[in-house]
């Protein structure tokens, strides 16, 4: 594979310089991406808002499922300086960060016109925070070589994780001892300094061949990966996008609400799933980064996902043993979050490999959006599968649920070769 090519200039310590970079822009997706979507509920609870109405708040997240719309724009129009992907990275950063600070401006209340203003100004932050995404997955994509991918695939999961502890907790600290409107305030003035994070950013080398009109930034990426795969191997990549991690998706709503059933209190849970969990998942990611170095693309998602299928299956041990300890339910929860930062690390790096950096904006929204409907819309039945199945089987038929993944690796991503076939090769 022709390697991305990298600015003349380039120090020996650029790796490492690439590598903070996709960690810092890691962080600035995760601190409004999910960090903020932790705080609004609460403030709104506290202030006394029906729980009728805060259930709606979800509805304000629908521009992450639907990015790939705008996406063709940002391939587009890029902003020149400092880089076609920088540029509207730090516009977007400067936005991010005013529009979550006005926050600290409202008071919520059962009044129909505040409420109103709170849930624009929530849409408007999630408008904003699709939209970076949207260009730090490009950038990522872009500015790393394919040795390199792993490694950029775990710093931007540790960025991220880290962006929605420090946000969100932080935030709620804050709020805790000086309240919510200073709490927004300093949430948006994180933003604001990761403005300078991504000026100091390494620097994309130009395009050979631009992308000249709006047509072909619509038009262009799903014709130039047709081309690039053929019709039917690009089918064989798009079910393994979609496929390679139902397992984790359904298992992600379950495994809370079993914890529920095994007589684990809220303290428990707590414990486990969001200190335990937390740490055993960032393990997975520095794992699994260090790991794909050495095996490569190919071998990486075959022994990630088979880790990822015995995530699953050590919940089916623990519903199917009978007595229960809190013991064996975090040998569970440990392995579960362990195997899912390996399966992110593989398939993150997967996604940066299938797109042209010409197009890599939209390619890589199309590419997430088609994820995104396995972890909402396939593993949507799980809840009904638990009551017609029970636990027991239910877990079973969670982890043979990446018998079809594997089925078209043997196609996509045989073991005896290091990359995807249909991976972008170079201009």
């Amino acid at each position: 594979m022709v390697q991305p090519q990298q600015p003349a200039g380039e120090p020996t310590r650029a790796p490492w310089r690439r590598l903070g970079a996709i960690s810092a822009e890691g962080f600035a997706s995760g601190a409004p991406n999910t960090g903020l979507g932790e705080v609004l509920p609460i403030w709104l609870a506290t202030h006394g808002v029906p729980l009728e109405l805060i259930g709606l708040l979800p509805l304000a997240g629908l521009p992450y499922a639907i990015k790939v719309l705008w996406a063709p724009l940002l391939d587009r129009w890029p902003i020149p300086w400092p880089d076609r992907r920088r540029g509207w990275i730090a516009l977007l950063q400067l936005l991010l960060g005013l529009s979550i600070a006005s926050l600290a401006l409202l008071r919520p209340s059962t009044d129909p016109h505040t409420l109103a203003a709170i849930g624009l100004v929530a849409l408007l932050v999630a408008v904003l925070s699709a939209t970076q995404d949207i260009v730090i997955d490009a950038y990522r994509t872009d500015l790393l070589p394919q040795q390199e991918r792993g490694a950029g695939a775990a710093a931007n999961s540790l960025g991220f994780r880290g962006g929605t502890l420090i946000l969100g907790s932080g935030a709620l600290l804050i709020a805790g001892g000086a309240g919510y409107p200073l709490a927004f305030a300093a949430a948006g003035g994180l933003m604001l300094l990761m403005i300078p994070c991504t000026l100091a950013a390494p620097s994309l080398p130009p395009l050979a061949q631009p992308v000249g009109s709006l047509r072909q930034a619509v038009v262009g990426p799903v014709r130039e990966f047709l081309a690039r795969t053929g019709g039917r191997r690009g089918l064989q990549i798009l079910a393994l996008v979609l496929l390679y991690r139902l397992p984790d998706g359904l298992l992600a709503p379950m495994g809370g609400p079993f914890l529920v059933a095994e007589g684990l209190s809220e303290g428990q849970i707590g414990l486990l799933k969001s200190a335990l969990g937390v740490l055993a998942t960032m393990l997975g990611v520095v794992l699994g980064g260090v790991l794909f170095g050495r095996l490569g693309m190919n071998r990486s998602l075959w022994l990630f996902g088979i880790a990822g299928a015995a995530g699953n299956l050590a919940y089916w041990l623990v519903a199917r043993g009978g007595v229960v300890s809190l013991q064996t339910v975090a040998g569970a929860v440990l392995l579960e979050n362990l195997s899912s930062g390996l399966v992110g690390t593989a398939f993150v790096a997967l996604l940066m490999s299938l797109c042209n950096p010409r197009f890599s904006a939209t390619q890589y929204a199309l590419l997430s959006g088609v994820y995104a409907v396995s972890s909402k819309v396939l593993a949507a039945p799980s809840g009904l599968l638990v009551k017609l199945l029970g636990w027991e089987h239910f877990f079973l038929i969670s982890a043979a649920a990446a018998v079809p993944a594997f089925l078209l690796m043997v196609l996509v991503t045989p073991w005896g070769e290091d990359q995807a076939r249909g991976a972008y090769a170079g201009e």
